[in-house]
């Protein structure tokens, strides 16, 4: 008979990621997550089977919260531009400061190397932009594709905070989306 789980697979993969945002995606091993979660070496082994599987799976368990808190903020926020802006500064809070953004380009790095996470990229990237593109049906010569290009300007603000990050990156990013949304209404053909 099967010794029970004393973690679950969803609480040993958080404390996986903890350690992937804390140390770096190298760092992450049988050994290391054994002490962070008080569970063997070999047990981890048995469930995760290989350091890059278990790589790739707290990985996956990161996007699958993505995937949780974008539908939570798109069903939250009004079907408007102001909503649109609203959603990517909420998915913006978890960046923190410069250090865990960083940190956080070297998890990114790990999601284009790995084609499985790659295609779990492009898929949250269909439905962040059909969200998006949700806050513009209501917006008279709304660019196509208004969701994609909200987007590509999102992560491009992060980017430039990145370089200079003064203030909060969620205000830097509202302000910046503001000024485009602006920016793109106001070359909208009038009506």
């Amino acid at each position: 008979m099967p010794r029970p789980k004393t973690l679950s697979d969803r609480e040993v993969l958080e404390a996986a990621l903890k350690l992937i945002h804390e140390r770096g995606p190298e760092t992450l091993t049988f050994a290391s997550l054994a002490k962070a979660c008080a569970l063997s070496p070999a047990t981890l082994v048995q469930r995760f089977e290989s350091k890059a599987r278990l790589k790739q799976s707290a990985l996956l368990h990161a996007w699958d919260r993505l995937d949780e808190k974008t539908a939570r903020l798109a069903e939250a926020v009004a079907k408007t531009p102001d909503g649109a802006v609203e959603l990517l500064v909420g998915l913006s809070r978890d960046y923190g400061g410069i250090e865990s953004y960083a940190e956080g380009l070297l998890v990114l790095r790990e999601d284009l190397r790995d084609p499985v996470l790659r295609a779990r990229g492009a898929a949250w990237k269909a439905i962040l932009s059909a969200a998006l593109d949700g806050c513009f049906s209501s917006v008279p010569h709304a660019p196509q594709g208004m969701g994609l290009l909200i987007a590509a300007q999102w992560q491009g603000s992060l980017l430039w905070w990145g370089f200079d990050p003064q203030g909060k990156v969620e205000d830097f990013v509202a302000e910046g989306l503001r000024r485009f949304v602006a920016a793109i209404v106001a070359a909208a053909p009038a009506g």
